[in-house]
């Protein structure tokens, strides 16, 4: 620990953010980083503690807390203070595959187990573990890490998400011989297109991939498996099989209406804007999505909240999010005490566009879509709302959300983008491989365990756990590597 009062002389800091109404005119990233003095002081509040729940990554009340990759988080801030990078940067590789992506996508859980939330404000690790990677990338410290041998063994990755990177990064340095197969244009999944540019640019991407290129991964683009390879020709070509497709199955909204024109899955629109920006190298923005029209946004997760920043900056002319909770407290209630993970009002980055732009917050609160309605030609140009109350099942004796007699609305409505979340694998993936999946559509395994009901076929990520974080598919990643080894070698030093 090298500043045991640090927690008490510095205050928190965090990057300087581009204005939103400056910020909207692209779909750069907008937030500049501290300076390399400011960044060591802000490593100087970690206090070290004799439980650094930080980095426990554990269950706490349904929800996770701390990292689930078990950074190593006091001695990387630590190293941060004391301006040692290149330790900062090795130590914090022992556990991560890529500190590039969590460092801007991450919602911090981390941040939110650090001690010093009981009294103050947290220490800033994502944005230290942000300095520490870019500061190795600067110095050229991060260089492909080829194998001096390799195994004889090939290993199939099905998906080139955060999961599928990930365990394709351990196994080729281990010295397996990696392929990963996407079915989209670019690697990356939802790297690449469910994760807005300003958000995380694809650059940053790229960059990696060339890295594991170099090391010496293949990558498989425009290749859907399960369609245009047959599941039994990779069970012959490969030694194993890694399924980290995620859970490309959205969640739909079944009222009357929805097959009206403008209405798409939020997950396909950001995709679709992103293919456009990165076809024509950012010189065309497609403004027809959006521009001078009233947008509808449900559901108010993370892919929500990119769907409100994204339609800013095509031009809507209003912006309205749904969400079907009550709003949550700004401060954490006594039944959510440190260190769960903090169930309060969160503004993010397009909520805080969306006040900025028509003055008033995008989110309608306890409120649902009733039924879309059509003008002549078959275009969705109404939605009907209700608004919802919370009521106790007589049967089940569970809290659910029903609608309010009266509280019915009709609002304008251009374009529906919807962001319910999602519900699981996909049939045709699953069905070709012949496992086994849950009552959730997840692929099931054991307990902890990533081997599929099928001989040879492995499962990680969201396809496995459902829908998450970035975060935690890198983990289930690396442990479904680890597995994989295992399975082929009889041992593992992953």
């Amino acid at each position: 620990m090298g500043k045991p009062t640090g927690f008490l002389e510095y205050k928190r800091e965090t990057a300087k953010v581009l204005p939103p109404k400056v910020r909207i005119a692209n779909f750069k990233e907008f937030r500049t980083p501290l300076n390399k003095e400011k960044q060591k002081l802000q490593g100087a509040r970690c206090m070290a503690c004799g439980v650094p729940f930080c980095q426990s990554g554990m269950m706490i009340g349904g929800m996770a807390s701390g990292c689930p990759l078990h950074n190593l988080v006091p001695e990387t801030n630590d190293l941060v203070y004391t301006g040692n990078w290149k330790q900062a940067f090795l130590r914090l590789s022992k556990t991560h595959s890529f500190p590039e992506f969590t460092s801007r996508v991450c919602p911090a859980l981390c941040e939110a187990a650090c001690t010093c939330n009981i009294n103050g404000e947290p220490v800033s690790t994502k944005e230290n573990e942000r300095a520490i990677i870019e500061t190795a990338y600067e110095n050229g410290w991060v260089t492909p890490q080829i194998p001096e041998v390799r195994t004889g063994k090939s290993i199939a990755v099905i998906g080139s998400g955060p999961s599928g990177l990930a365990a394709a990064q351990q196994l080729n340095r281990r010295g397996h011989s990696v392929t990963v197969f996407e079915r989209k244009d670019r690697v990356g999944g939802l790297l690449r297109y469910g994760i807005p540019n300003m958000k995380l640019d694809k650059a940053v991407v790229d960059r990696r991939i060339h890295l594991m290129e170099e090391e010496g991964v293949k990558f498989v683009t425009n290749v859907n498996v399960g369609k245009d390879i047959k599941a039994e020709e990779l069970l012959k070509q490969f030694d194993r099989v890694i399924l980290a497709c995620g859970a490309s199955n959205p969640r739909d909204i079944k009222v009357p209406g929805r097959d009206a024109k403008g209405i798409y899955f939020a997950v396909d629109f950001l995709g679709q804007v992103t293919k456009a920006l990165l076809d024509s190298d950012f010189a065309k923005v497609p403004y027809e999505l959006a521009k001078g029209k009233n947008v509808l946004v449900i559901g108010g997760g993370d892919t929500g909240n990119d769907c409100v920043g994204t339609s800013i900056r095509l031009g809507a002319k209003s912006v309205i999010q749904l969400e079907m909770m009550p709003k949550p407290p700004v401060e954490r209630t006594p039944s959510n005490p440190w260190p769960q993970w903090p169930r309060v009002l969160k503004t993010d980055y397009g909520q805080e566009e969306a006040i900025a732009v028509f003055g008033h917050d995008p989110r309608v609160y306890q409120t649902t879509v009733t039924e879309f309605i059509k003008d002549k030609n078959g275009n969705v140009c109404q939605a009907k709302l209700t608004k919802l109350k919370s009521e106790k099942d007589p049967k089940t004796g569970r809290m659910m959300m029903v609608p309010v007699e009266g509280s019915e609305e009709v609002i304008p409505v251009d374009v529906v983008l919807i962001a319910a979340g999602f519900l699981g694998s996909e049939k045709y993936v699953t069905d070709a491989f012949k496992v086994a999946i849950n009552g959730r559509t997840n692929v099931d395994t054991k307990p902890e365990q990533y081997q599929t009901s099928v001989d040879k076929v492995f499962t990680a990520g969201d396809m496995h756990r459902g829908q998450s974080l970035v975060v935690w598919a890198i983990r289930e990643g690396r442990e479904a590597a680890k597995a994989v080894d295992e399975s082929l070698m009889g041992y593992s030093y992953l």
